[in-house]
């Protein structure tokens, strides 16, 4: 068995799963509307432009003062 299991910390957060569940709510009411995904790459570039997008509107990203759609098409490249 390895050693490294002490270096591991469980936490217990009363509430943690409710905040993930709001959090998501957003990215489920736009995901909604589309039914299904042709395929698999397609759904993570989708959901992950989702969240990037999210995030920003949220300000989790904080990029030198640009605005949301600056710091989208700077993250897109």
């Amino acid at each position: 068995m390895n050693s490294w299991c002490w270096l591991i910390d469980v936490l217990q957060v009363k509430y943690l799963n409710n905040i993930i569940e709001q959090d998501h709510r957003f990215i489920k009411r736009i995901t909604r509307p589309m039914q299904t995904f042709k395929s698999l790459n397609s759904a993570a570039a989708t959901l992950a432009g989702i969240e990037v997008a999210h995030m920003i509107r949220k300000g989790q990203f904080d990029r030198s003062g640009l605005s949301g759609f600056a710091q989208f098409g700077q993250l897109a490249g």
